[in-house]
């Protein structure tokens, strides 16, 4: 029994080759990849390398042309800047500020612009605008203006349709946008006429609802007149 202890405990001195063997291993699947990726088609190699910097792309922020960083709470923050500014019509239902895929909707009721049939704006509502005007004009997204309509008929030398009447309202906004310092360049006007009514016309609050001037404010990589519908 003592002679089987001994020849047990005989140290073995061969124990290294295992490291040595997983060593080699390792060391050959390292030239195998090398040697993959020195012969990979350049064709696919570039559209591997383009699938990763818009990948990596998509989650970074974004950046206005001035270099500053805007990541997608920026519209948040131009959310509450002009909820602030129209607090009071928020609040009693004239104006409506929204969040969709498409962008930021800030929807005004045209009775706090307008008169009916007139794309005048009233003093007041020129105030209201400039206000909004001084909160788009810090920010580097297109701006679409859409001019809506009900579907009561117009006829009149200025205004031959709804879509004349809706077209200019929208025009005037962004005329006064421009004056107050919005970049003309980042903005559109767009006249429906009574065909994109978000309510139905055979109520008075419908038609109320339907008559509207609605600012849509774009992500940063739409351009106005791009936006998706």
């Amino acid at each position: 029994m003592a002679r089987r202890r001994r020849e047990e405990e005989v140290e073995h001195h061969d124990r290294w080759l295992v490291s040595y063997a997983d060593f080699v291993t390792l060391l050959l699947a390292f030239f195998v990849v090398m040697y993959a990726i020195s012969s990979v088609n350049e064709g696919r190699y570039r559209v591997v390398s383009e699938s990763l910097v818009k990948a990596f792309q998509t989650n970074q922020p974004e950046k206005s042309g001035a270099g500053k960083e805007i990541s997608h709470t920026g519209m948040q923050a131009l959310a509450d800047n002009i909820n602030q500014v129209l607090e009071p019509m928020v609040q009693d239902g004239r104006v409506r500020v929204t969040q969709s895929s498409r962008g930021l909707a800030v929807e005004i009721n045209a009775s706090v612009l307008f008169e009916p049939g007139q794309a005048e704006l009233q003093p007041a509502s020129a105030d209201i605008l400039a206000s909004v005007a001084k909160v788009l004009a810090k920010s580097p997204n297109g701006l679409e203006v859409e001019g809506h309509t009900d579907d009561s008929p117009i006829a009149s030398p200025i205004y031959p349709s709804n879509w004349e009447l809706s077209s200019a309202r929208a025009s005037r906004v962004v005329r006064l946008f421009r004056s107050a310092g919005v970049d003309p360049g980042r903005m559109a006007a767009v006249g429906y006429g009574e065909y994109r009514s978000i309510e139905s016309n055979d109520t008075p609050e419908g038609r109320a609802r339907n008559r509207r001037v609605t600012v849509v404010i774009l992500p940063l990589d739409t351009q106005a007149g791009d936006a998706p519908r």
